[in-house]
């Protein structure tokens, strides 16, 4: 509903429009995964945070000539980063919960391990964008043809901004966080209707089937038509299923058998956790369920860490690792699924190969590098 009402109100295309303008093409990479990560500590949602302001990042990288798969990937860093550190997160709440463990103390402990990762992460961004990407190949022209189309089809303001910060604050006054989402779907929905002249029907219609429009731009539309309820009932329905699978497998006591062998050969905290870890990561290939993975260790293995004078913190840790962080690299899981879908990679992926196929095409000197970085 969110994504769908805030392309409509014209807040992803102000987003996109005021980066172009903004960032520069090297610091692109690291900038796009700090305010990935910002927003979602802040919402405590990964999957929000890359349907926005990811979908916006997939939106400049065109005009850019940045890889699409350099781009995902530091949306999805830094939005599964502050999943993981909020604690306003699902996941973040559920794995304390499971192992018995404090929120706050887990978050606390997560922090040297998460850190030290993120921060790796961005220097590697930093140095790629300094380095790997040819920023000779960016065409202005193309950037110039992109902030037009945009500012033609939208209303490009600041105030278009206040979506975001909107649900900011409210994630900062600790608001739980599907009534602060959906404020911020009802807000955009306010916002297209008096900044746009959308009609209440149509805003409905937008959050429930997604935006439509037509620039003439192949690299704009597929980013700004889509959303809505309905395309992502299929990721619904595939984590409903994943559930369902996981919980057949729990019951009949087949991955309970696998663990306990495991268990059983276990000597030191190192075997221990490097069990629980493979167990998270394990159900995250099979059962395709983010949830699961962080549940099922966390009870099985409990009563084995405080057998063996461990903290449970330890647990809830590793189990949180192999769960969430897990999830958007494994394709048929639900996290996978979903970032694939919303940010648009098959699309991207096509349209990095038949960019300015034509010569009469509005964007011609304009074309993405990414075939050279596709593995």
């Amino acid at each position: 509903m969110i994504i769908g009402v805030w392309i409509a109100s014209g807040t992803v295309a102000t987003l996109i429009y005021y980066c172009l303008k903004i960032l520069s093409p090297e610091l692109f990479l690291a900038a796009g995964m700090v305010l990935c990560s910002i927003v979602s500590v802040s919402l405590g949602i990964s999957w929000g945070t890359t349907g926005t302001v990811g979908l916006a990042l997939m939106g400049i990288v065109a005009g850019f000539g940045i890889p699409i798969y350099w781009t995902a990937g530091a949306g999805v860093s830094g939005a599964f980063f502050g999943n993981k550190m909020s604690p306003l997160s699902d996941t973040t709440k559920l794995a304390p919960a499971v192992t018995g463990t404090n929120l706050f103390d887990h978050c606390q402990n997560m922090l040297p391990a998460t850190v030290h990762s993120i921060l790796i992460a961005l220097v590697i961004y930093f140095v790629v964008g300094f380095t790997l990407i040819d920023t000779s190949q960016v065409s202005f022209d193309c950037i110039h043809a992109f902030t037009t189309v945009l500012d033609d089809a939208f209303w490009i303001s600041p105030i278009m901004l206040f979506l975001a910060v909107l649900i900011i604050v409210l994630a900062v006054m600790k608001q739980p966080p599907i009534p602060t989402l959906f404020a911020g779907a009802m807000a955009g929905g306010i916002m297209a209707i008096f900044c746009r002249g959308a009609g209440l029907h149509e805003t409905f219609a937008f959050a429930n089937s997604g935006y439509s429009i037509n620039t003439d731009v192949p690299e704009i539309d597929p980013l700004l038509n889509r959303c809505g309820i309905q395309s992502m009932s299929w990721i619904i329905s595939l984590g409903l299923w994943a559930l369902g699978f996981g919980r057949a497998l729990e019951r009949v006591g087949c991955l309970q058998a696998i663990i306990k062998v495991v268990i059983l050969k276990v000597k030191s905290f190192a075997d221990i956790r490097i069990s629980a870890i493979m167990t998270s990561v394990t159900n995250d290939t099979v059962a395709g369920d983010p949830y699961l993975s962080i549940a099922l260790p966390g009870r099985m293995c409990a009563l084995v860490y405080r057998a063996m004078g461990f903290s449970s913190l330890n647990l809830s840790r590793t189990a949180g690792e192999g769960g969430t962080l897990m999830s958007p690299l494994i394709p048929w899981n639900a996290g996978g699924a979903y970032v694939i879908t919303v940010l648009c990679m098959g699309i991207a992926d096509r349209i990095s190969k038949t960019c300015c196929a034509s010569p009469s095409h509005l964007l011609a000197g304009c074309h993405w590098s990414s075939v050279s970085y596709m593995p």
